[in-house]
């Protein structure tokens, strides 16, 4: 069986081909970008399998198919765990979510190989996915949440929000007036009703409002410190695997 990797981080892409190599399936070729990637497919045989990254260091993969028909499987490996997901829950397109788990891809690959075909509609899939990663307002966000302050209910806009974090097993909403409320939702129950072009969670205990940003620091280990307008109750980092993503979202 014939296999590509599309995967614009160098380290990530040997991970995958060596975990490949350990359950005895050969990569033909590693791809690292969508011109590079455009390229090798107008000049090569098309492989019976695509490991594919969405978001690559110059666009995002789809950009491979708009120039490119390709007639190849294809199994995503992605950081996306919302708009992707929902589209691929709607056909037949199998994911990795990153960090990439051994018994994850090699049931992927056994997937692949007991199925032996190309979804007919890959083409429809790859369009539904593109569109849910272009367009996240066409979904409904959450535009304000409502806390208990003893026996009073307070309604809190998202555009008064600095930033969400995790302490001591509870979660807080901290808002520009420097207050801080709890709320009773978790950081991952937050992921998918927070508007993704306002909100970013950069590490495990912070999500932060990209209008409330007032500085960004380097910080050791190439990560990045956050500074909020009001917000300084706690260190923000950018933790080193949120670091590339965090740098697209704020363009």
């Amino acid at each position: 069986m014939r296999i590509v990797i599309i995967e614009d981080e160098k380290p990530s892409a040997r991970r995958l081909k060596r975990m490949l190599a350990e359950i005895g399936f050969e990569t033909q070729v590693m791809l690292h970008s969508v011109e590079e990637a455009i390229a090798w497919f107008q000049g090569n045989e098309h492989p019976d399998l695509i490991l594919l990254d969405i978001q690559l260091s110059d666009g995002l993969s789809f950009e491979i198919f708009d120039q490119v028909e390709v007639n190849s499987a294809i199994i995503f490996t992605t950081a996306y765990d919302e708009y992707a997901l929902k589209a691929f829950k709607l056909n037949s397109i199998d994911y990795l979510l990153k960090p990439i788990d051994d018994e994850e891809l090699k049931t992927a690959i056994d997937k692949f190989e007991s199925n032996k075909s190309i979804p007919q509609n890959l083409q429809v899939n790859l369009e539904q996915i593109k569109k849910l990663l272009i367009n996240p307002l066409d979904k409904n966000y959450k535009q304000r949440f409502t806390v208990k302050i003893g026996q009073h209910l307070k309604m809190i806009s998202t555009d008064e929000i600095e930033c969400f974090y995790s302490e001591n097993k509870g979660t807080y909403i901290f808002t520009s007036d420097n207050r801080n409320y709890l709320v009773d939702k978790t950081l991952e129950q937050l992921d998918p009703v927070l508007d993704p072009t306002n909100f970013f969670r950069v590490s495990r205990k912070f999500y932060v409002n990209v209008n409330s940003i007032k500085d960004i620091i380097s910080y050791t280990n190439s990560r990045l410190k956050i500074i909020l307008n009001t917000f300084s109750e706690h260190e923000i980092i950018v933790s080193r695997e949120k670091v590339k993503d965090f740098k697209n979202w704020i363009g």
